[in-house]
């Protein structure tokens, strides 16, 4: 019975690589981590991974179809998920001038947690190039005719994946160490990852500009 299931170890490969390919996701997590706190590092975590889900069952049931049936859906996708990344960019570009200490401690409440995991998943849902990754692997990979809870495996395998992934990050970044060597470096680091971010939500609008 569980040969049928053989197909979806090289689509979770695939999948892990794309989630450890550094990028706005990744930079979120690792500036929180480093300048904020572990516990807000892994809602982030868990926010992230809660997009990527939602990018796999959308894609299970056809997201690449509803692009080409609808290509100015996927321009405004593209266009609104890139001036999030700009803001996102921004916001961290200003951080970065301010040289003030704010290393938080571990314990948050309850409403910052739910607004970092609320950060994690706006911040994955805005990514385009996600959706296209996950709608282009199901598209090449998943067989004709697929076994029963397919889309729940991978839905719930997807969320395991971008999480571990992700919660390594939080965990190694937030250490006494890394966070000493970020404050030693945090206007440099700050302005840094805003002007990656930044760049990276403009490419996504003036792409989206050019369909």
């Amino acid at each position: 019975m569980s040969e049928q299931y053989l197909f979806l170890f090289p689509i979770a490969s695939l999948l892990l690589i794309g989630a450890m390919t550094p990028g706005p996701s990744f930079i979120l997590v690792a500036q929180t981590a480093m300048a904020k706190s572990r516990i807000e590092a892994i809602c982030i975590a868990s926010g992230l991974a809660l997009g990527a889900s939602t990018f796999a069952l959308m894609a299970s049931i056809g997201l690449i179809t509803l692009f080409q049936s609808v290509p100015q859906l996927y321009v405004a996708f593209k266009i609104l998920g890139g001036l999030y990344l700009c803001y996102l960019g921004l916001q961290m570009w200003r951080v970065g001038k301010n040289k003030a200490c704010y290393v938080e401690s571990e314990v948050s409440s309850n409403p910052a947690h739910i607004k970092a995991v609320t950060l994690g998943l706006a911040t994955q849902l805005s990514n385009p190039k996600t959706a296209i990754v996950f709608s282009s692997v199901f598209a090449a990979m998943l067989p004709a005719r697929v076994p029963d809870y397919t889309t729940l495996i991978l839905v719930v395998g997807v969320f395991v994946l971008n999480f571990s992934w992700y919660f390594g990050v939080a965990v190694v970044l937030s250490s006494s160490k890394a966070q000493a060597r970020y404050l030693r470096f945090q206007s440099i680091i700050n302005k840094g990852s805003g002007l990656i971010m930044g760049s990276l939500g403009s490419k996504f609008v003036a792409d989206g500009f050019k369909i």
